[in-house]
């Protein structure tokens, strides 16, 4: 195999879970394989940049910090209020952020409308986090249409029709510009193949529109080929997104990694959540060559609405999730085996769900069960 010298390969996000044909229960009740062995050092406490958001943000993030606690898992957090409506992120949490190079957040609402960017889009451009990962799979205890789903979508994060180019032309008349480039799509390309490479991943799909959009989709479409050349021992697809939306809900057991341009990638991973459980319980993260952001994986934007703010009962599964990936980006596996473990002996009993996913239980109910059940 060629020699691949993609820097981001040192903030690999790794499977928030098993595949689900391995077994759950196997995955519960067997010790691990293989020991991590940590460079001296490793374990000394790691300082992360916490913003809580908006809405049920704090609810969420809040029930990560008492389960974290409750582990006595080697991180700290810096906390700062970061708002939707706010016209920036302000300097002070940029720089924090850059200090740590891990953050995890709540939702930050974005406005629709009104000429106001979204703060969640300042975040990945300011920081390159180029690469979006979102983990859909199938919980047990969780009933779903479809099985066997096990759909990590990796979107690019940075251009394509969030480039924010818009102007009026003349009144009633508005462009927007999408703009692709070889170096965003080949960089995101490489980091599916080496995400599949690594996690033991067997096919790559390449989501697109290059039937219609054939100068910028199809830049995107020959970046991902050349890449796939590169890795002759992992299949790859192709298909447009419109066949992929249908074939997603009809059929989603046949994808394995997807790999698309931004906006359609958005669409994608929210899609293929509804289909393995919902958006409450899927986990994802973004990530540069230097910093990773970890949030909820689908809607991460979502806060929420007021009734379930004030009646406290926000999910938390799907930050929970995304803060075992965190820990394994830190190099703290067993700490992210114990959360995960806990989360699904939760879900798999089915005393404790919110009612997203069928059940009437608070957020702190959900938490207290999660920490429960901790090895």
């Amino acid at each position: 195999m060629a020699k691949r010298t993609l820097p981001i390969l040192k903030h690999l996000l790794k499977s928030s879970s098993p595949s689900p044909s391995h077994g759950f229960s196997h995955s519960l009740t067997s010790a691990r394989s293989v020991t991590y062995m940590p460079r001296p050092g490793d374990g000394t406490p790691r300082a992360v940049t916490l913003i809580p958001g908006d809405g049920i943000g704090p609810l969420v993030t809040g029930a990560v910090e008492q389960v974290m606690d409750a582990m006595h898992a080697p991180v700290y957090f810096e906390r700062y209020d970061v708002h939707g409506d706010m016209k920036s992120v302000p300097p002070e949490v940029m720089d924090s952020i850059r200090k740590n190079k891990v953050c995890l957040k709540g939702g930050l609402k974005t406005p629709v409308g009104g000429g106001v960017s979204s703060l969640n889009v300042q975040l990945r451009k300011e920081l390159d986090l180029y690469a979006s990962l979102v983990h859909c799979f199938n919980l047990q205890g969780l009933p779903t249409r479809h099985e066997n789903v096990d759909i990590v979508v990796i979107r690019e994060n940075t251009e394509g029709e969030y480039s924010g180019l818009e102007h009026e032309v003349v009144p009633g008349v508005v462009e927007s510009l999408k703009v692709m480039t070889k170096f965003c799509s080949e960089r995101i390309a490489k980091y599916a193949f080496e995400y599949a490479y690594l996690n033991n991943r067997k096919v790559v799909t390449a989501v697109h529109k290059a039937n219609i959009m054939k100068l910028a989709d199809g830049l995107f479409l020959e970046s991902c080929r050349e890449v796939a050349s590169k890795y002759p021992g992992i299949k790859y697809n192709e298909i447009i997104v419109d066949n992929c939306c249908m074939q997603l809900v009809s059929r989603p057991e046949q994808f394995d990694v997807m790999v698309t341009p931004n906006l359609y990638g958005n669409l994608v991973a929210n899609t293929a959540a509804g289909i393995a459980g919902g958006t409450g319980v899927m986990p994802g993260g973004n990530v540069g060559a230097d910093h990773a952001v970890f949030e909820q994986g689908a809607s991460a934007g979502n806060v929420g609405n007021e009734k379930i703010l004030e009646q406290k009962k926000a999910n938390p599964v799907a930050l929970f999730l995304s803060s075992a990936m965190m820990l394994r980006h830190l190099q703290f596996p067993s700490f992210a085996d114990r959360l995960e473990t806990s989360v699904k002996r939760v879900i798999a009993e089915g005393k404790y769900m919110t009612k997203d996913l069928g059940g009437d239980c608070t957020t702190q109910e959900i938490t207290d069960a999660v920490i429960a059940n901790l090895d």
